[in-house]
């Protein structure tokens, strides 16, 4: 009570105030009891309608949902010839979209339907939206609403020519054609609208369209059927589009297009290879999501050799190398993703080569710790030294440092450690690389060499490893940076000649022949069981030798009888 007041004075203001309460509270049921039973008399229907309208507007309790009288009335609302009424049903139904965390009753999904056919603008944008709610949020059955017919006044809405009930017709298609079940319905009935509506020149209404067309992307099925509606053209035109969502949309659908080799006729139909003009210039686009997804979409193209051909005649090498240094590792993996695929096919390397590849590709390992920037820079320098002049670009740059290096990389998986051992092998067999190796390794990455070379559970992986260090020049210096390593050595040298695999056997004889030259390894070779085990290959070879003297000479007949 406000200060100022004795005690006696605050007791009888709160008698004051309680009866006043009270008085209220008998006065406001008394004018309820009395607008009930006007209510009763058909004059005053309309309001009662109105009012019961705005408190189920009101309702939050989901229990009371199907509540007979509750549902008379939403269903007379829905019907009525008065678009305030039928707006009033719309307004629920937008309400309760928001606020329903359960699945809707069916029974109040049927005054949907009669509000999808008012001839009220507000009423079908309300509507709309309601059911867009709804969808997402699953408290709608898809096969329900499809079921029920609603499918044919959603699509009617394309053609309104209102731009927000066209956006939320698309919306509610798209969400319709994600079920499997109701995507054939809502391609045969659906896919002429979209294409249409693709081509609007409202950009919002255009988006959400190609939205609703990726969607219809998902499945063989519905892709072929997009395709024989003219789908592509509708798709590849809009790569160049100003909105960045719709050449994001329409580039993920066309990249679902062409993982079936079947759509790339028709991908190539469209003439002065407009479309692999349009994903280039995509791939310098400053939204990395969307030169992302042209790189992806390029990558699925090439594998049609005849699309690669095109794409080297485009100067396509140029746009990727800048995407290469981009700061971000979504972008550099697209780049290098698909420059692998362009390395793989032998006619492009001098071209990849001439262009600078390698020397972006060292300069990238050295940057790098990513799994698949790796891998894929390993398959390029693989691929691109089947020929002297990439083997002379290898030298020229920062390859050989840069595997070293992606060699001791945190975190590698044992896969791609493969990949960059697998790439090492091979650059040893060529003297000018072997003699850059040997002097560029450090004593880290000899350690980690040696211990790759025990992987007795990864065989190629220990081999590959064996592999390069048996081909390192040994000079002082490269002894140095051994010894502190000869027992592991040893033991996996014993574990090689221990093998079936023959291979193993001559890698083990080969190795230890280069590294005897090490007078401090020969003292730890003698009476090892490496030793052990090189004299049981040496007996077992001469027992070999020993055998095949006993047989006359095979003539080349002999052995293959169809020469």
């Amino acid at each position: 009570m406000a200060p100022g007041f004795c005690k006696d004075c605050s007791l009888l203001l709160q008698e004051l105030n309680l009866h006043l309460r009270k008085v209220f509270r008998e006065f406001e049921q008394k004018v309820k009891d009395i607008f009930r039973e006007l209510s009763r008399c058909t004059c005053f229907r309309i309001t009662r309608e109105r009012r019961t309208e705005e408190a189920l507007s009101l309702y939050d309790d989901e229990t009371q949902l199907l509540h007979q009288e509750s549902l008379q009335t939403l269903s007379r609302l829905a019907t009525s010839e008065n678009t305030d009424l039928q707006m009033t049903a719309a307004m629920f139904y937008l309400h309760l979209s928001h606020h329903l965390k359960s699945p809707l009753p069916d029974a109040l999904v049927e005054p949907v339907m009669a509000l999808l056919l008012s001839t009220e603008p507000e009423v079908q944008n309300a509507i709309s939206l309601s059911l867009v709610n709804l969808l997402v949020k699953n408290n709608v059955s898809k096969e329900l609403v499809i079921e029920m017919g609603m499918l044919v006044p959603i699509l009617e809405l394309f053609q309104s020519g209102d731009a927000t009930a066209q956006c939320h017709s698309c919306a509610c298609v798209t969400m319709l054609a994600s079920s499997e079940t109701n995507r054939e319905a809502v391609m045969l009935e659906g896919i002429m609208p979209l294409l249409a509506l693709a081509k609007s020149y409202d950009p919002q209404v255009q988006q959400i369209a190609t939205w609703a067309l990726l969607h219809l992307t998902q499945s063989n099925w519905s892709t072929r059927l997009l395709c024989q509606a003219g789908g592509i053209p509708v798709l590849v035109l809009l790569l160049p589009s100003s909105d960045t969502e719709v050449q994001f949309y329409s580039c993920t659908a066309l990249c679902n297009i062409a993982a079936v080799q079947e759509h790339h006729p028709k991908l190539l139909d469209i003439g002065s290879h407009f479309l692999l003009k349009s994903l280039l210039t995509l791939v310098s686009s400053s939204v990395q999501k969307n030169s992302s997804q042209a790189c992806r979409c390029l990558q699925t193209l090439s594998e049609n050799v005849l699309i690669q051909e095109q794409l080297m005649e485009l100067d396509c090498v140029l746009p990727l190398l800048v995407l290469l240094k981009t700061p971000s590792p979504v972008g550099t993996e697209s780049a290098v993703t698909l420059l692998s695929a362009l390395s793989a096919h032998t006619p492009n390397n001098d071209v990849l080569v001439s262009e600078g590849l390698l020397e972006e590709i060292g300069q990238l390992l050295h940057h790098t710790s990513s799994s698949v920037i790796i891998s894929h820079s390993c398959k390029i320098i693989t691929d691109l030294c089947s020929s002297s002049l990439g083997l002379q670009a290898v030298m020229e740059s920062q390859c050989v440092s840069g595997l070293l290096r992606a060699l001791m990389s945190p975190g590698l998986s044992e896969e791609t450690v493969l990949h960059v051992t697998s790439c090492l092998r091979p650059l040893m067999t060529c003297d000018p690389l072997k003699s850059l190796l040997s002097v560029t390794i450090t004593s880290e990455q000899v350690s980690r060499l040696v211990k790759l070379s025990g992987q007795i559970q990864n065989p190629q992986l220990s081999y590959n490893s064996a592999a390069v260090i048996s081909k390192l020049e040994m000079t002082g210096e490269m002894f140095q940076l051994l010894r502190p390593h000869y027992i592991p050595v040893l033991e996996y040298l014993s574990g090689f000649l221990k093998e079936k695999d023959v291979k193993f056997q001559q890698l083990g004889i080969a190795t230890i022949f280069n590294l005897q030259k090490d007078g401090d390894f020969s003292s730890l070779l003698a009476d090892s069981e490496a030793e052990a085990q090189l004299w049981k290959v040496h007996a077992q070879t001469e027992e070999t030798r020993r055998l095949l003297q006993m047989i006359q000479p095979l003539s080349p007949s002999s052995v293959n009888p169809r020469l």
